[in-house]
């Protein structure tokens, strides 16, 4: 049976992975980036939009556990945030180098670790998942690590043309965001002072970002049959679900405009 996927846009789009400073208060360093640090990045020419996605800093996975996949999220590497940016064309990240090396000299006052994950055009899409007057009120940001035996196209092909299509059909979704990566390279984010170190076996391939009306939907979607259902395909192509609970989505940058102050 054929399954009618909503509308579609396919920006171009990266986001970079965060680790806060762990010698001062966590809260501390996630308040940094969401003041100082983000007057840095919203002027890059090129932005269509500029959101950071902020993780509950409890967070131990919300995927179900799952036969011969790692659903829980090791502490040592578990991520404070990630920096989502959608440019307005794939060549505008050229023509942003000089404002993003501000940022570059800047990460240091705030993180220790950034792991910069980008991929080809089209290779991210945006689903159109809401109902009339529907609202996101909690969030889930997934990442998936694919396993060795399977190869980069049909990885891609799976997330693109079975799981997301499989996520628009529940019903639940008020935000479905998906993005396959290219593999990961060290060079397209090698800034000073911080730590790129993401050895092979801790790589991520694809992300999701789900969002639902509130809390309580988002808790049930988790523990739902449809999710089970999930877990038994995902498991023959995924080795990692790592499934984090989001505290907030702040938008500083929208249609290619700076917001006067963030939107959630």
């Amino acid at each position: 049976m054929s399954i009618t996927i909503p509308f579609t846009r396919k920006p171009f789009a990266s986001s970079i992975l965060l680790w806060i400073r762990t010698d001062q208060p966590r809260q501390q360093g996630m308040d940094y980036w969401k003041g100082p640090h983000s007057k840095i990045i919203s002027p890059t020419p090129g932005f269509n939009e500029y959101r950071q996605i902020h993780l509950a800093e409890t967070n131990p996975g919300l995927w179900p556990a799952t036969a011969g996949v790692e659903t829980a999220i090791p502490a040592d590497r578990r991520i404070d945030g990630v920096a989502e940016v959608t440019f307005a064309s794939v060549l505008w990240p050229l023509l942003g180098r000089r404002q993003t090396r501000l940022a570059y000299q800047d990460e240091i006052n705030v993180f220790r670790r950034t792991l910069l994950y980008a991929g080809p055009p089209n290779s991210t899409r945006w689903y159109d998942v809401a109902g009339p007057g529907e609202t996101t009120g909690a969030r889930a940001l997934i990442y998936l690590r694919k396993r060795d035996a399977v190869g980069t196209r049909p990885f891609r092909t799976f997330v693109t043309d079975e799981l997301a299509p499989a996520l628009t059909t529940t019903g639940a979704m008020t935000e479905l965001r998906t993005q396959v990566f290219m593999p990961w390279n060290k060079k397209l984010w090698d800034t000073p002072n911080v730590a790129h170190d993401n050895p092979t076996d801790q790589q991520f391939h694809a992300s999701l970002i789900l969002g639902f009306n509130d809390s309580a939907a988002r808790a049930a979607f988790f523990a739902g049959g449809e999710v089970a259902t999930l877990s038994d395909r995902l498991s023959g192509f995924a080795s990692a679900v790592h499934a984090y609970d989001v505290s907030a989505a702040l938008t500083y940058v929208t249609g290619g405009d700076i917001l006067p102050q963030y939107q959630e």
